[in-house]
């Protein structure tokens, strides 16, 4: 997938392209340079001009504007609505004390650790897969459907299209039917000719349904068998008081993980689609079942940290179940019957006979999950493994200075986490909005989204560090009552808040690289970040303390920052288009 120019360049012969050579062309080693002359700017030698460039048009709801807006709003509120709900929980769980929010921050660290190792490159590849696939077979049908209206005229003049040529069927026009546009089921209009297509087949979709159900089952059979083993790791030992609380609450939520990828699989989707508005809905919805379902577990049936892991697992397989609803009526989320193949030849299929049909299409899913797991999916699985590691490996340590900073940690790091991917709702509109722009060979909607994006997101960072400074300096109340716990939080806001602009930067960088493919540079210089970043937090961990973690957090948060400035602003990779 690391090559969206090519895979719209030849979008529209895309239909009749075998299939190894449309695998390839999706799954390029780097994406190929847009076409320069559309640059607004001209060439640069650098691409910092892209900070300030159309500045005066950061708040314009013009045509980029309102795509933008359209797309991070729901996603920025479907993406925060899971950790709000979590700081909700964190507050009726303060109400118990101070050991068992402790125990409950280790356990929703290790949880989200493995959580999102097994998911996150999955679902940062599916985004962009949907969004080039659906490009490509949107492009596929509006070909072909011009191609019937011609050979519907010819057939006025004694063409006959049955015996005509237009799409092979020997074992070439098998893979390029199949490869190109599997098939899609269209509506028909009363003159009974095909209308508009209501529902088609994305490979990716099914790839990621099928990846993310299994990893969930791997991740909750884990979890559940290795509990005490991992707290024992994360620094929870056996004679610990956090301990007890920990093992219930993690091996209880462990049960939700199937539920837990698999909405998680559907949301990359539905942002490959540019749809961010069913994720928020299904969220929020989910996320309301958990906030009045924590009190009457917790404190009605005196279930303590118990009832708040049944309430978060419930409200996951709700998200899982609305979710999966909504996809089903919009895709095939299994390659296609037999029976609907019949449509074929709307998009050129031809007449294949039905065994090589169906080897057709169990060898193009077996293709697109090779993908997955293997070249981007790899390259993705490392960068989260460095990424998520730094954020685990402090709440590690966090623990080993007993349960006050433990809590103290855990009610920031929630807040530093649900304040900052409000950013990660434009750093969605960036990926889907510069993975069609890349697909489409569109240089200057390139240049204009990432513009948009990034000085967005210093705005946002902005307002979120005095809003978040404010908060935690007269709300700490809210999470818990004991007085050490609410010291240890004031001593925070610094960097809680502080941070905030390079925390929004740092995530629109992510979708600004996921949308131009990049996934090697993204892969390798998150780990030289993590190299640099876990030295860092052991050696202040231990001289410094609560502080401490808080500066290697800080230190962390930088480096990506800077690592992907310097990419974009030495014009290399994906970004060597703006030195033409």
């Amino acid at each position: 997938m690391e090559d969206n120019g090519a895979a719209a360049a030849a979008a529209a012969p895309a239909t009749s392209m075998p299939a190894e050579k449309r695998v390839a062309v999706i799954q390029g080693d780097a994406p190929p340079e847009p076409a320069a002359g559309l640059l607004p700017c001209g060439p640069r030698k650098t691409g910092l001009h892209l900070f300030v460039m159309n500045i005066r048009s950061v708040f314009k709801l013009d045509g980029l504007g309102s795509e933008v807006l359209r797309i991070a709003v729901p996603a920025s509120l479907a993406l925060a609505a899971d950790p709000l709900a979590s700081l909700v929980d964190t507050a009726f769980i303060g109400r118990l004390g101070s050991v068992e929010i402790a125990a409950v921050g280790v356990s929703i660290a290790i949880f989200n650790q493995v959580s999102k190792v097994c998911i996150y490159p999955l679902v940062s590849v599916t985004t962009s897969f949907v969004a080039e696939e659906d490009a490509i077979i949107s492009k596929a049908v509006r070909g072909n459907s011009s191609q019937e209206e011609d050979v519907e005229k010819a057939s006025h003049v004694g063409f006959d299209p049955e015996t005509s040529n237009l799409h092979a069927s020997g074992p070439a026009g098998m893979a390029e039917c199949v490869n190109s546009c599997i098939p899609t089921e269209c509506a028909a209009d009363p003159s009974g000719r095909q209308g508009r297509c209501e529902k088609r087949y994305v490979p990716s979709v099914t790839s990621a349904l099928i990846v993310g159900s299994i990893l969930g089952l791997l991740q909750a059979v884990f979890l559940v068998l290795s509990a005490r083993f991992v707290l024992n790791i994360m620094g929870v030992k056996s004679g610990s008081p956090m301990q007890g609380p920990a093992v219930r609450y993690l091996t209880i939520r462990s049960l939700g993980a199937p539920a837990v990828l698999l909405s998680l699989a559907m949301q990359g989707v539905f942002r490959g689609f540019k749809d961010t508005k069913t994720p928020l809905y299904a969220t929020v919805v989910g996320d309301a079942a958990n906030i009045i379902l924590d009190p009457i577990l917790m404190f009605v049936c005196h279930m303590g940290v118990t009832g708040a892991a049944i309430a978060h697992v419930v409200s996951q397989y709700m998200i899982t179940l609305i979710l999966l609803c909504r996809l089903v009526q919009r895709v095939h989320v299994i390659p296609p019957s037999i029976k609907s193949l019949k449509f074929g030849r709307f998009l050129g299929c031809g007449e294949i006979p039905l065994e090589s049909r169906a080897r057709i299409i169990i060898s193009t899913l077996r293709k697109e999950i090779e993908l997955f797991v293997s070249a981007s999916g790899f390259l993705l699985l490392a960068r989260v493994v460095a990424v998520t590691f730094c954020v685990t490996l402090a709440a590690s340590l966090a623990a080993r200075h007993g349960p006050t900073v433990m809590a103290g940690f855990q009610i920031c790091c929630q807040l530093w986490l649900a304040t900052s991917l409000l950013a990660d709702g434009l750093a969605v509109a960036g990926q889907a909005v510069l993975a069609s722009a890349f697909a489409k060979n569109d240089s200057k909607k390139v240049a204009a989204a990432t513009s948009r994006v990034l000085q967005l997101s210093i705005v946002l960072g902005m307002g979120l560090t005095v809003v978040l400074g404010l908060a935690m300096r007269f709300g700490a109340g809210i999470f818990t009552s004991d007085v050490p716990v609410i010291q240890v939080i004031h001593r925070g806001i610094p960097f809680v808040a502080g941070t905030q602009t390079i925390n929004s930067l740092a995530f629109v960088f992510d979708g600004i690289n996921f949308g131009a493919s990049d996934y090697r540079y993204s892969a390798y210089s998150m780990v030289a970040v993590a190299s640099v970043s876990i030295p860092c937090l052991l050696y202040l961990s231990a001289h410094n303390g609560f502080i401490g973690i808080w500066i290697a957090l800080t230190i962390y948060m930088s480096l990506r920052t800077i690592a992907s400035t310097w990419r974009m602003g030495a014009a290399r990779g994906p970004w060597t288009f703006l030195r033409n």
